[in-house]
């Protein structure tokens, strides 16, 4: 069935206090979703951030955002008092710094309030979710007594984890820890409220899962061995991306790559805990650089760029069958963007996932891939751009000439309606889900960029102006929506 969604980080939604949140906003967004006759809200990661601030750098690939967390839903169950509640900030970029200092002294007060006289939920929450969440919230308590520090410059004996250490982190750490597992139960409680919500209205929600777990999490301090270190908790290769035409040295993202021979040996086992527990909170699940089951770059963990990586093999189609086994057909959209070849292809076909379409990779010349909207098939999903993209206003901006004349010949439109033409053509496309970025539906320049890849600072800024949602942008989307056939209950 033909379907169309917009794609929207949790953390641009409007909201008073900073940042998007699980409460009004988001509750406002599906009605708007809604009402524009969409199918489907895609998001990005839901994690704890890190360093940069970036979703896909999380201290959990399990844990919840604490900053998504909304203080009036807490205040509604009595969590925080009403003359506790910050005053209303006017929307602008987040400001992350601002964040980390004044956050957690609310959620801490909220905390101990659950904490006080745990509630069943609590309880059944934290038997549910322990396979993950004791080590989360140890990993988390320490990292504070560390001042922060990352992992690899933990001491010795709770880096590696050693019996004696972490019995005596326990011990002293025990209320921080109970913390760290009350924050989570109340961003999981708004989270599935919210979930449900959207369901109820006819509207999927699209996660985003990274290939890789960051090197400063409790993932790999967990299980260092389903990873590539050297026995003391330290990375000997790590991930990225080689030189291209869009990077001349390439990416190198410094995450901790798999250790695939450990998984396969235990039969993929925290793979498939990690996609039962997305399909439970997401109603579809897209991975992130999925090329890298077929291969991946591997660079030494002391290179300064990724100049002296390699391409490795991964698990194929070992991996899909663990896949299959865990979540079944039609939970997970391929994210295959990048360096293709072959053998990607071939993987990508045999797991029967859509694959990503770019509109704007189409009629860029760096791009060598073919992404011209006539040679895509209906197993696919087809964006305008992602969040790694500049907005598409933005791109005709900043694109050649020759590129921008291209795309206008292509779409038989003017350079004042190019966006509106994109947008159309992915609405028009034989793919069967659509997804445009909200800024492309407000025909937003670089300034609703939400990430500039293999840059450090501004980004995840981005957030939606309060009263940009009208009902007669609505109205718009709706009809295009029904337009290509795309609207909720019509006929393929």
């Amino acid at each position: 069935m033909r379907a169309s969604g917009i794609l929207m980080p949790v953390f641009s939604l409007p909201g008073p206090y900073g940042i998007g949140t699980l409460g009004c906003g988001a509750y406002r967004f599906v009605d708007f979703l809604a009402d524009a006759g969409q199918s489907c809200w895609q998001i990005l990661p839901i994690g704890p951030t890190g360093y940069g601030d970036s979703p896909y750098q999380s201290f959990s690939a399990f844990a919840g955002n604490p900053y998504f967390i909304d203080f009036d839903l807490l205040a509604g169950k009595g969590l925080l008092e009403p003359g506790e509640l910050p005053p209303a900030q006017p929307v602008g970029p987040i400001r992350y710094d601002q964040l980390y200092a004044q956050r957690p002294a609310l959620l801490e007060k909220a905390a101990a309030r659950l904490l006080a006289a745990p509630t069943p939920e609590y309880t059944a929450f934290c038997q549910a979710q322990r396979a993950w969440l004791e080590d989360y919230a140890l990993f988390m308590a320490i990292k504070e007594e560390q001042g922060q520090r990352g992992l690899a410059d933990w001491p010795d004996a709770l880096r590696c984890r050693q019996a004696d250490a972490l019995d005596a982190a326990r011990q002293r750490l025990a209320g921080r820890c109970g913390y760290h597992k009350a924050v989570q139960y109340l961003f999981y409680d708004q989270w599935n409220a919210l979930k449900a919500y959207a369901n109820d209205r006819g509207i999927r929600l699209i996660g985003d899962i990274p290939i890789y777990v960051s090197p400063d999490s409790s993932d790999l301090w967990t299980r260092p061995e389903l990873f590539q270190t050297d026995g003391q908790v330290h990375l000997t290769r790590v991930a990225g991306c080689p030189p291209d035409s869009f990077a001349a040295d390439g990416q190198l993202w410094g995450n901790p790559l798999y250790d695939w021979p450990r998984h396969q040996e235990e039969h993929f086992a925290w793979w498939k805990r990690r996609l039962r527990h997305a399909t439970s909170i997401y109603d579809v699940v897209r991975i992130d650089h999925f090329r890298g089951f077929e291969s991946y770059f591997s660079i030494p963990a002391q290179d300064a760029t990724a100049h002296g990586g390699r391409w490795v093999k991964g698990p194929g189609h070992a991996f899909l069958e663990a896949m299959r086994e865990a979540v079944g057909p039609g939970a997970v959209i391929a994210e295959d963007l990048g360096y293709l070849t072959d053998a990607v292809r071939a993987l990508l076909a045999d797991s029967g996932c859509p694959g990503m379409k770019i509109m704007q990779f189409a009629f860029d010349s760096r791009e060598p891939g073919n992404y011209l909207p006539h040679t895509y098939t209906a197993n696919s999903v087809v964006y305008t751009g992602t969040h790694d993209n500049i907005t598409t206003e933005g791109w005709q901006q900043t694109a050649s000439a020759e590129d921008v004349a291209y795309a206008c010949r292509y779409l038989r439109c003017t350079p004042d309606g190019l966006t509106e033409a994109m947008i159309c053509a992915c609405l028009a496309s034989v793919s069967d889900l659509a997804v445009i970025p909200m800024a492309d539906w407000l025909h937003l320049g670089p300034e609703g960029r939400i990430n500039t890849p293999s840059t450090q600072g501004g980004n995840w800024r981005w957030r939606l102006a309060d009263g940009a949602l009208t009902p007669a942008l609505a109205e718009h989307i709706a009809a295009l929506t029904a337009l290509y056939g795309r609207a909720p209950g019509m006929a393929e």
